[in-house]
C-alpha cells in the first residue's frame, strides 16, 4: 500500500536530517567544501520544507503509524535511539574521543532504519540503514587521512544519503 503521507514525511523528516547532518559537517571541513555544503544545507531545507507543506495538507491520509502497535514500535525505536546515541556521545566525550562522536550517530541512525523498516513495511529503509552505516565505518578512517574532522566526513555521508531518501520520498508521493 501507498501511504503518500509517509512519503510526504519522508521529505519532510530526511530533508531536516539532511539539514542537520550537512551543518554538523562543518566541523572542521576543508575549507574549499565551505561553500557546497552551506548551499547543501540550504537545499535540503527547502526538500524539508516541501514535506512538511505536503504532510500538512495530507495529513488525514493513511499513514503507516494509523496502526496503534506500529505507532508503539516506532515510539519505542525512536527513544532507544536517542537514549543509547546520547549516553555513547557522553562516553566518548569524556574519554577524550569527541572526533568519534558523528559516525557513532550515523551507526546507531542507520540501526534504527532496520528496525523502522517492518514498522513502514518499508524495504528501502534496510538500503538507507546499510548506506548510513557504510557512512560510519568509512568516515572514521577517511577523515583522518584528508586532514578534517570525521563529522565532515560523516556529515557529507550522512546528510547526502537522507537527501537522497527524502528526494525519493518526494518522487515516491508524486507518483503514488
Amino acid at each position: 500500500m501507498d501511504y503518500i503521507r509517509d512519503y510526504a514525511m519522508y521529505a519532510s523528516v530526511f530533508g531536516m536530517f539532511s539539514f542537520a547532518w550537512f551543518g554538523w559537517a562543518q566541523e572542521k571541513p576543508r575549507r574549499s567544501w565551505r561553500l557546497y555544503l552551506g548551499i547543501a544545507s540550504g537545499v535540503a531545507l527547502l526538500v524539508c520544507l516541501l514535506g512538511v507543506y505536503l504532510s500538512i495538507t495530507n495529513w488525514n491520509e493513511a499513514t503507516a503509524l494509523n496502526e496503534v502497535d506500529s505507532f508503539r514500535s516506532y515510539l519505542i525505536v525512536f527513544y532507544a535511539e536517542f537514549i543509547v546515541a546520547g549516553a555513547a556521545a557522553f562516553i566518548l566525550i569524556r574519554r577524550k574521543l569527541g572526533d568519534y562522536v558523528a559516525p557513532m550517530v550515523a551507526l546507531i541512525v542507520g540501526l534504527h532504519f532496520i528496525a523502522l523498516a517492518p514498522v513502514f513495511g518499508d524495504d528501502s529503509l534496510y538500503v538507507l540503514a546499510a548506506l548510513l552505516m557504510a557512512v560510519a565505518i568509512v568516515s572514521t578512517f577517511v577523515a583522518p587521512k584528508l586532514g578534517v574532522a570525521r563529522s565532515a566526513i560523516a556529515g557529507i555521508g550522512s546528510g547526502t544519503v537522507l537527501f537522497a531518501f527524502a528526494v525519493l520520498g518526494l518522487i515516491r508521493y508524486f507518483t503514488a
